[in-house]
């Protein structure tokens, strides 16, 4: 019985049997059936073999897959081990655009190209070994000459390292060494040696003095001073201006007979003043304990009232002699000279000696005047005062009758010729006769 509630069916239309494998190939039964109209509606038309526009295949999509997490890498690296299988023969060429790997996307080629992936880290293939660099041959000979200077260079060390241990051995003591941290032992003192020089004799200094061989003496030209000695104070400004004169003269003769050069100090006396040397009050002394010239002021004055041009002679006469004394006293024939007139014993002995010192005192102011006498104005009129006073002084005018200077006659003997030679030779009277110092 038929139930009202079934609804009616529709009629399904007769489906055509599905053709068999080849039916659209060449040769096939579908060819032959599409040419005589026979073949069924729903046959596939017959295309053209050539490939048409291909399109991705696109699986289903799994929501399950989408949750899936990738599979874990190694530690270490960035990707898989090794490329994704090769696609199917009918996949299509598209390249991989990229992966969501860990560690971020990695560029990925096509699989018609050369992949870029590194090797495995591990090969069971040995490395490839770099074949060995070749050296020239000017550079192989090079080395090996330098090789064996290195060689020898060492040998020739350890030998002279050997010889001196040898040595050191032999003779331990040969070269002692000091540490260069310690400091150095300081030098023993030295001995004190006492040189004790043999004085030269008195009777040696005075007689072979080399003041006598020192040459003539200079001329300085030195002018004599325009200064009228009419007072005390001009009478001292006049053997001061005079004073340099022989200073000049002298020094030179002085430092080359070998012995060094002090200029003397001047002094002017008052007529009631006596020497601090001597206790005398005469015209004119030299004191060697100080080096001073002293000249008395009273007689000086009274003999320019008298005669202005005399006086001038005498006065420059008087500082010659007494300058002279100095020159003993520097040359060390005036100390001489005394030991030997304290070693007399006789007076008569020592007044002889003091004759000796005087004379020649004379005898080189008078080698001064000689040598200086155009400049000074010893020419004339005054070189006539000169020689009459020279003639005319000696112990025969001393009012104590004194002979302590020598006589007029002696005077003249000695000063005449050293005023023509200036030379200190013509004076040496300690080797004269006592006949010519009388």
């Amino acid at each position: 019985m038929a139930d009202d509630t079934t609804p009616e069916t529709t009629p399904t239309p007769e489906r055509s049997p599905a053709p068999e494998p080849g039916y659209f190939l060449p040769g096939g039964a579908g060819e032959s059936a599409v040419e005589t109209g026979t073949a069924s509606p729903r046959a596939v038309p017959r295309q053209s073999l050539g490939l048409g526009k291909a399109h991705p295949v696109r699986p289903p999509v799994d929501p399950s897959l989408r949750k899936a997490k990738p599979l874990p890498s190694d530690p270490g690296q960035t990707g898989f081990g090794a490329p994704p299988p090769a696609p199917l023969s009918d996949a299509p060429a598209t390249p991989l655009t990229g992966t969501k790997q860990p560690g971020g996307p990695r560029p990925v080629g096509g699989w018609h190209s050369t992949s870029t992936r590194k090797p495995p880290q591990f090969s069971t293939e040995p490395p490839q070994l770099k074949p060995p660099a070749r050296y020239s041959k000017p550079f192989i000979a090079g080395f090996s000459a330098l090789m064996l200077v290195l060689l020898g260079g060492g040998v020739f060390a350890g030998s002279k390292l050997i010889d001196s241990y040898d040595d050191t051995v032999e003779n331990p003591l040969a070269r002692p060494s000091v540490k260069q941290t310690e400091d150095p032992l300081p030098a023993p003192p030295q001995p004190t040696v006492t040189v004790t020089v043999q004085p030269v004799p008195d009777a040696v200094r005075v007689k072979q003095n080399k003041l006598y061989a020192v040459g003539k003496v200079p001329s300085v030209k030195c002018t004599e001073p325009k200064i009228k000695p009419s007072t005390e104070a001009a009478l001292l400004k006049y053997y001061q201006t005079l004073l340099p004169c022989l200073n000049k003269a002298w020094a030179p003769l002085v430092r080359k007979a070998g012995y060094p050069f002090r200029a003397p100090k001047l002094v002017i006396y008052r007529s009631s003043q006596r020497s601090a040397c001597t206790g005398e009050a005469d015209l004119a002394f030299y004191c060697g304990d100080d080096e001073t010239i002293t000249i008395r002021s009273s007689v000086d004055l009274k003999n320019y009232r008298i005669d202005k041009e005399a006086a001038r002679v005498r006065m420059m006469d008087t500082l010659a002699h007494e300058y002279a004394h100095h020159v003993q006293l520097l040359t060390n024939i005036l100390i001489s000279a005394n030991s030997r007139e304290g070693w007399a014993k006789t007076e008569a002995a020592k007044l002889e000696e003091r004759r000796r010192v005087e004379l020649q005192a004379s005898c080189l102011g008078a080698a001064f005047l000689g040598a200086n006498r155009t400049t000074l104005g010893l020419t004339g009129r005054k070189h006539d005062i000169w020689e009459f006073q020279a003639k005319h002084s000696g112990d025969e005018y001393n009012p104590k009758k004194k002979r302590d200077h020598g006589s007029r006659k002696n005077m003249w003997a000695w000063v005449g010729p050293a005023f023509t030679t200036t030379n200190p030779a013509s004076c040496n009277t300690f080797t004269a006769p006592a006949a010519r110092v009388s």
